[in-house]
């Protein structure tokens, strides 16, 4: 064996078989419990102290005292490439076997799914080979080690820190162990070795089959036979020159094509996932089938066409999602059913494509994708983020990029999601990219390839990447590049809209760019999950998970729901477990909650991504197909009429028949609009459900809901007035505040937010801080009364705002009225509006506005204006840092309610508000929920203005349209009691 394998780039296995896209038909399983210890270094020695672990598992989640460590691009040490540290943690496993005796005179194959980052493999104390890459298998030639009919030792040692960390350097939890299954098959001695399909969309079939003999050269008159459905494939003479005969395998290199076209088939894509079995056998000289594989082949071209990408001849859009591996309980491992669940909820909320960030994913989730309708960015386990520029030109890690991109490829190849490769991540560009795309592009001409690190700074490419792939690129960036006359690709953003905490603002404008400008085809959020791992408070432990997640809807074990962890649990992020060094919470960053409860955000892309539009023109309404290959009649509908004031009406609604990418008139039944009611606005929204049940959506799962206007408020405000025109006097404090029996805390000026996670890592929230704008110091006021009209007249932070507030009885309550003065200094501010508090007692809340789930100026596409209703509790969305949520944009009115009193408040015009049990300053003091505590008043914000999310803390701040900056700003909204 080599010396310290653990720090020898060059090395990328030894031992270790081909690469190949098979699988066993069955095999002997090895997961379960194994003997476990972990010691301090791969030197150290292997004691008589044996412990047990999980088999797939993380040593890091399993109760070990090495535990998890969260960075981004930073390594977890100081020091160079290649070398790892000297305290090293290293898991031995090791179990006995028992094999069985009808193995006798077969083949037998150690599989080790993925370890993490060096394998070492024993079998009968013999080592059998050596395997680098922590998310591909290794598998070894066991033959020769074991006996079938009796028991051996296996023993799997696993070096978490090497060579190879330095690139697998991904933003992600560090993590040490076996994270896929292990198992033991066995092959006869001549078997199919490898087969790999081209499938066409015209029917074209072409299959490539390797044969492999353990005994030297192949013997001679034994052939392989391929059939799909009723159709048999013919022998490629033109390929087969060194055939013996027509129908035979070479004996010397063992390899044969098969080819014919399937008439009438179904292509496959992202919307109809046909898939067909395609079945090949070995057949030895007598005719008898000695070896058989079943291969689903989904038929399907992926080309680069000038600017466009096309499938199937379609410019499709890329509507994706950045996925790692990931769960709560069990850190990287992850079970068939959670990786049925993440696709099933991408697939319910409109994403049609999944960025494999930044590793091969386990092939069941490929499996999965080509059945339920997915298309994959298969991306290679390379990134050398802390030392990117000296590695890509390193010679010495010159084998590990062509190693880790052509395994992959050759693991890959038959599945017909995967429609392009991506030789990694965030890894600068250099001599080893070109190596590894020059291998990839002879094995696979017929996909794209991708590379960010590739691209210039104006998004012009070199040869090695096929599509311009930015990173987090502003849409003036895109869209000029797109009209400058230089794009010559394709341009698919490898990551954009980065979803940490309050987040992904101006998405709907990213999107509204993206399908009005030629040259711009979509691009992947970043990310899917929060990567928040479930801990233990009462030790600070990750809560352990004894067995595999099986759930499909939800990690096992129940202290958490909806987003938030229970009782005695928390989210951990970076430093939670004494971790250092450490990047906090940046790891918190996905469009799911740890318990994949959706984020708001996932609304929002829902309505983005939506299989059909409304559009209104002069009161024709119209749908549109926006599929690319499937028509409508997978949905239902029904309509949906919401006039402010009066009580929502439903109708079924029929659907017509319309071709992808048409569109036809779509009118709503006369009974639900014939009489409009009252004289406020009126919304239509079209609820667009599955019809039948789908793999990934049972029927009645809501689609989308577009919604078309179809009368503006006609109402107003009351006007200021020069009497009493009902209600008490008003009565205010020698402060100038709003003395009310309902109200805790008076009306009083908001500049500020707790900061998202946005705000706080671009440096708006320390700056808001500097100006006071937390807790504004207020200069003493003047009050002036003007009949029963009280206006109070206040300065803030020494005269920089100035702000006005009037107060005047109306009938059932009091109109307030409200300007405020932003001086020049004041550039960029939170918010510019008014805060109160009631009295406790009032647990829900009624609204006419946007809803029901949260929405912001700059998120609000997916937030249809109607009638809403929630408990106060329900609104708050627990991000796994605490800051600014629960707010909902364009609210009309809303109307609070508790057992004793009625709280109604009408706005002058749609405005921001919320309602929570938590002040700003509460939620800007706590580091996780464990830590803030409900007050028993509600707290709610009406804000004039409202700044935007944006993406700041990686990414493009919101739009110049959604800050809120210097000058006047007016509201005025009416409070109304009983």
């Amino acid at each position: 064996m080599v010396e310290r394998p653990w720090a020898f780039p060059e090395l990328t296995g030894t031992g270790r078989l081909r690469m190949h896209a098979l699988r066993p038909a069955a095999a002997l399983p090895l997961d379960g419990r194994w003997r476990f210890q972990l010691l301090p270094s791969p030197e150290a020695a292997v004691t008589a102290d044996w412990e047990e672990a999980d088999v797939p598992g993380c040593w890091t989640m399993g109760g070990t005292d090495d535990l998890p460590q969260y960075t981004n691009f930073q390594m977890p040490w100081p020091g160079l490439p290649p070398n790892p540290p000297a305290a090293n943690p290293t898991g031995v496993y090791e179990r006995e076997v028992a094999v069985p005796a009808d193995w006798a005179g077969r083949r037998i194959i150690l599989h080790v799914g993925a370890a993490e980052s060096v394998l070492i493999a024993q079998v009968g104390g013999v080592t059998a080979g050596i395997g680098k890459d922590s998310h591909l298998a290794s598998e070894f030639d066991v033959t020769e080690l074991v006996r079938p009919g009796e028991t051996t030792t296996v023993r799997l040692t696993v070096v978490k820190w090497s060579d190879a960390t330095f690139i697998e350097d991904q933003d992600q939890w560090w993590h040490g162990g076996i994270t896929r299954s292990v198992l033991l098959y066995s092959t006869d001695p001549l078997h199919l070795a490898d087969v790999r399909v081209r499938a066409r969309r015209s029917g074209d079939l072409r299959v490539d089959v390797d044969v492999r003999s353990g005994h030297g050269p192949l013997p001679g008159g034994w052939r392989v036979s391929a059939t799909l459905g009723g159709l048999e494939l013919g022998l490629d003479t033109a390929y087969g020159a060194m055939l013996a005969e027509r129908d035979q395998i070479s004996t010397w290199q063992g390899r044969v094509r098969l080819r014919g076209t399937v008439p009438g088939v179904r292509p496959w894509s992202a919307e109809l996932p046909t898939l067909y079995d395609l079945v090949v056998r070995l057949h030895d000289a007598e005719g008898t089938v000695t070896d058989e594989t079943t291969l689903r082949v989904g038929f399907r071209d992926v080309e680069v066409v000038g600017r466009d990408l096309l499938v199937n001849g379609e410019r499709v859009y890329i509507r994706g999602v950045n996925r790692h591996d990931f769960h709560p309980r069990t850190g990287r491992v992850v079970s068939e059913a959670d990786m049925r669940a993440d696709l099933v909820t991408m697939k319910r909320f409109g994403f049609n494509a999944i960025r494999t960030s930044h590793y091969p994913n386990d092939p069941v989730l490929l499996d999965l994708a080509d059945e339920l309708g997915l298309y994959v960015v298969d991306e290679a386990n390379i990134e050398s983020h802390a030392y990117a520029r000296e590695i890509c030109d390193d010679p010495a890690y010159l084998p590990a990029f062509v190693d880790r991109v052509s395994r992959m490829a050759r693991r890959d190849v038959n599945h017909p999601c995967v429609i392009i490769w991506s030789l990694g991540n965030e890894s600068d560009y250099g001599a080893n990219h070109d190596a590894a795309a020059g291998w990839l592009r002879a094995f696979d001409p017929t996909r794209p390839v991708q590379y960010e690190g590739a691209i210039k700074y104006d998004f012009g490419s070199g040869p090695v990447s096929d599509i311009i792939c930015p990173m987090y690129a502003s849409i003036e960036e895109i869209t000029a590049h797109a009209r400058s006359g230089r794009q010559d690709r394709p341009l698919i953003l490898c990551e954009y809209s980065h979803a940490m905490g309050n987040s992904n603002g101006t998405l709907a404008d990213y999107w509204a760019a993206i399908e009005s400008t030629p040259g711009l085809q979509g691009g992947f959020i970043w990310e899917f999950w929060d990567h928040g791992l479930l801990q233990r408070l009462d030790d600070g432990r990750p809560a352990q998970c004894q067995s595999q997640p099986t759930d499909p809807d939800r990690p096992p074990g129940g202290p958490y729901a909806d987003g938030v962890a229970g009782p005695g649990y928390r989210w951990a992020y970076g430093g939670d477990f004494g971790d250092e060094p450490n990047d906090g919470n940046f790891c918190a960053d996905g469009v799911v909650f740890p318990d994949r409860t959706p984020k708001p955000a996932m609304y929002e892309h829902r309505e983005l991504a939506a299989p059909l539009r409304l559009t209104a023109d002069a009161g024709v309404i119209r749908v549109h197909n926006r599929q690319h290959f499937r028509d409508l009649s997978w949905l239902a509908a029904e309509w949906r009429l919401d006039a402010d004031g009066a009580a929502v009406r439903t109708l079924p609604a029929e659907l017509p028949d319309v071709p992808p990418g048409g569109s036809a008139l779509l009118t709503p039944p006369a009974a639900l609009i014939g009489h409009l009611p009252g004289d406020g606005e009126v919304w239509l929204t079209l609820r667009v459900t599955v019809r039948d049940d789908q793999p990934w959506a049972a029927a009645g799962t809501t689609m989308c809901l577009p919604q078309v206007h179809l009368r503006a408020e006609r109402r107003a405000l009351p006007l200021r007035t020069s009497g009493t025109v009902g209600g008490p006097p008003i009565e205010v404090d020698h402060d100038g505040l709003l003395v009310h029996p309902l109200l805790a805390a008076p009306p009083t000026l908001s500049l500020w937010r707790a900061p998202t996670d946005n705000d706080r890592l671009a440096g708006l929230g320390a700056r808001w801080a500097d100006q006071g704008l937390p807790e504004p110091a207020r200069d003493p006021v003047d009050v002036v009364r003007d009949g029963d009209r009280v206006t109070v007249h206040a300065r803030y932070l020494g005269g920089l705002v100035v702000h006005e507030q009037s107060f005047t009885p109306v009938t059932d309550g009091i109109l307030v009225e409200e300007t405020v003065v932003l001086g020049d200094a004041l550039t960029d501010v939170a918010r510019v509006g008014t805060v109160f508090e009631t009295i406790g007692g009032f647990d829900r809340v009624s609204w006419y506005g946007q809803g029901p789930w949260e929405t912001y100026p700059d998120r609000c596409a997916g937030g249809p204006v109607g009638s809403h209703e929630a408990a106060i509790d329900e609104l708050f969305t627990p991000y796994l840092r605490p800051q600014e949520s629960g707010g909902r944009h364009g609210v009309r009115r809303f109307t609070l309610t508790g057992p004793a009193h009625t709280l109604r408040v009408r706005l002058d015009r749609p405005r921001q508000v919320s309602f929570t049990r938590y002040r700003a300053t509460d939620l800007a003091a706590a580091s996780h929920h464990d830590e803030l505590v409900p007050r028993p008043e509600c707290v709610v914000h009406i804000d004039a203005a409202h700044r935007g999310l944006g993406t700041a803390s990686c990414g493009p701040d919101t739009l110049p349209a959604f800050l809120v900056g210097a000058g006047t700003h007016r509201w005025s909204w009416t409070l109304e009691t009983t």
